[in-house]
């Protein structure tokens, strides 16, 4: 569990939740079918998913689990992807858990190996698309993580945050402290991409224009509460000593040694303040937290995916949330979010299609950048 989790989720608070979904909410799973599900399939539903279940059952979208009428082999299958995706990377993708005993040379003998330890970590539960929660039964306020294979990202420090995140944009700002045992590795420390990270994108700027854009749009992150990195506020000192870019905190903030790193913050405020860029900063004046900040930074994201400083995959993970979930989930973003849905879908990575996908993000990219800013809804 999350340390310091919230309250217990209440049935009066859970229908509040469905309110937000846009979806059709039939009749609630009754305690009895809640126990012939997890009878059914193995598995227990943790406190605050039975909860929100017996307050009422979304459904009139596949991406839902119909817990009442749903297929067997789908929801079963559901259930498995998340060890099955594992496996995939196991065998394909060189992947190897540090707690595991030593990886056997056969791939046979790995994958028993691997199956044998995937049999003892918690069950995660399917809540919604690829959402999953972990089936911990009597506890609540896990993280809800978004799951691909070993490709396994936060999208909220509680099933109430994600509901509130996914379905209008509007996420707490508690920090996730620990998670269930084993899937915590991916979330903390381990290969998948934590949206809520620092963005993984490479420096660009090649002058001075972009030098000052770069600056701007990293003030732009830290605006709207993205996380950085001191090294990449250093950097972008350096690179503005580079190109001549004229304020005298600037060889302050390139010269900062490592033990200096926690003066990053401070000095990059001043440059900001010293090139004029804080006072043209959007300001949060609308009901979508800091809305055209959002706007600005989904387009210059979807050019760091078309000129190849952001990977499509990860910058598409960033933008649909901090973009098209932030942004009360906007039309115009929809097809890029379905193509990096499907760039995530571990199915279509098994079939070998991964790469056709990536180029279908960038081309998806490329085609909003080419209208109108922001795009028509």
């Amino acid at each position: 569990m999350t340390e310091q989790s919230p309250p217990p989720l209440t049935p009066e608070a859970a229908r509040d939740l469905q309110k937000m979904l846009r979806a059709e909410i039939g009749p609630g799973l009754s305690e009895r079918e809640l126990d012939a599900v997890e009878a059914r399939f193995g598995f227990a539903f943790s406190a605050d998913h039975r909860v929100f279940l017996a307050a009422g059952l979304p459904h009139g979208s596949r991406s839902w689990p119909d817990w009442r009428h749903g297929d067997h082999e789908d929801l079963a299958s559901r259930l498995s992807q998340p060890v099955e995706g594992v496996l995939f990377d196991v065998e394909y993708n060189g992947f190897w858990h540090p707690a595991w005993s030593p990886r056997p040379s056969a791939t046979s003998d790995a994958l028993q190996t691997a199956r044998s330890e995937l049999s003892t970590v918690p069950q995660l539960v399917p809540v919604y698309s690829h959402r999953y929660l972990p089936g911990t039964a009597g506890e609540w306020g896990h993280p809800v993580l978004s799951v691909h294979q070993t490709d396994i990202i936060l999208y909220g420090n509680d099933l109430a945050d994600y509901i509130r995140n996914e379905f209008t944009g509007r996420a707490s700002n508690l920090p996730v402290r620990a998670t269930v045992d084993f899937w915590s590795y991916f979330v903390e420390g381990g290969p998948g991409i934590d949206v809520t990270a620092p963005t993984p994108h490479s420096p660009y700027a090649q002058d001075a224009e972009e030098t000052v854009e770069y600056l701007r749009m990293l003030a732009l992150e830290r605006l709207i509460g993205r996380q950085f990195r001191p090294e990449q506020l250093i950097e972008a000192g350096l690179t503005a000593l580079m190109f001549d870019i004229e304020a005298a905190s600037i060889p302050l903030l390139a010269g900062l040694s490592r033990t200096e790193y926690e003066s990053a913050g401070v000095l990059f405020d001043q440059v900001l303040s010293e090139l004029g860029l804080s006072d043209g900063l959007p300001v949060d004046d609308t009901g979508i937290p800091w809305e055209a900040a959002r706007w600005e930074l989904v387009r210059w994201w979807l050019r760091l995916i078309v000129n190849g400083s952001l990977a499509p995959g990860a910058g598409g993970d960033v933008i649909t949330y901090e973009g098209w979930g932030a942004l009360a989930r906007p039309h115009a973003l929809r097809p890029l979010v379905d193509k990096v849905d499907a760039y995530n879908d571990w199915a279509a990575v098994r079939n070998g299609t991964r790469e056709q996908l990536t180029g279908a993000i960038v081309a998806e990219a490329e085609r909003l950048l080419a209208g109108p800013w922001p795009p028509p809804d």
